[in-house]
């Protein structure tokens, strides 16, 4: 059916924000991640974090959009991300 319409594919993207800064503006950005802000060492500590998120997502032969929110904090842990506990609403 040529009008029918189309199933939309699904993106994710990692963002992360370096809040320290040293006066330097940075931004890097990767397969499926951008990095903004931080201080040499921050930047640098994001973009390993990111770079090795991606490592075991090829390893597990997936990307960021086809895993679940559990599986990605999985990976996220096991390249020495901590989680962070949601704030509830008031």
């Amino acid at each position: 059916m040529a009008n029918a319409p189309q199933k939309k594919k699904r993106k994710a993207v990692m963002l992360g924000v370096g809040l320290d800064t040293d006066g330097h503006k940075r931004l890097t950005t990767g397969p499926n991640f951008a990095l903004v802000g931080g201080t040499e060492e921050t930047h640098e500590v994001m973009t390993e974090k990111a770079v090795k998120i991606n490592e075991k997502l090829k390893a597990r032969g997936k990307q960021l959009e086809e895993v679940s929110r559990d599986e990605f904090d999985d990976i996220a842990q096991e390249v020495g991300l901590k989680p962070v506990k949601a704030v509830k609403p008031r």
